[in-house]
């Protein structure tokens, strides 16, 4: 499969994953979490098939489309492994959805990012509230869940 083949499966996913989870959680009231800001096109999206929303993002630094680029107040700047402790002890369990794709191309270091965030990610989740990643996650409760038929297998990850 080509390069282009796998990205375009990953954004499908993504994008299908996304619009599913973001029906499915609906009517929750918490906010929702965006792990990795990047270009913005997948926040820009969520901010599209979410309106009123609370949408805070996670990023080390800003280098996205001035489009696509969260109001300072919805921005939280920093290394994640910092910014999730603290976002806990500021939300509790209070989040909705939270989507992540920190992910680069070098699948072991993905692997291991994934296994070091996942128990700082677990305990941001509302009951009920769901979890999109384009990487396999190590959560103790939460489960794997369903993909929507849009999706392709192994290219996205829903938890709840």
């Amino acid at each position: 499969m080509s390069r282009l083949d796998v990205f375009i499966n990953r954004m499908v996913s993504q994008r299908a994953c996304l619009d599913h989870a973001a029906a499915r959680t609906a009517d929750f009231s918490g906010p929702v979490f965006e792990l990795g800001l990047g270009n913005g096109r997948t926040y820009h999206h969520m901010r599209e098939t979410m309106p009123g929303r609370d949408i805070f993002v996670f990023e080390r630094a800003v280098a996205a489309h001035p489009d696509s680029t969260p109001a300072d107040e919805m921005l939280i700047l920093g290394d994640v492994r910092e910014t999730l402790v603290e976002a806990l002890a500021r939300f509790g369990p209070t989040v909705a959805l939270i989507h992540a794709d920190l992910g680069g191309h070098n699948l072991s270091k993905n692997d291991a990012f994934a296994r070091l965030v996942s128990p700082l990610i677990e305990p941001l989740l509302a009951l009920g509230g769901l979890m999109v990643s384009s990487d396999r996650m190590y959560f103790e409760r939460l489960q794997e869940q369903e993909l929507p038929p849009e999706a392709v297998p192994g290219r996205c990850f829903i938890y709840g």
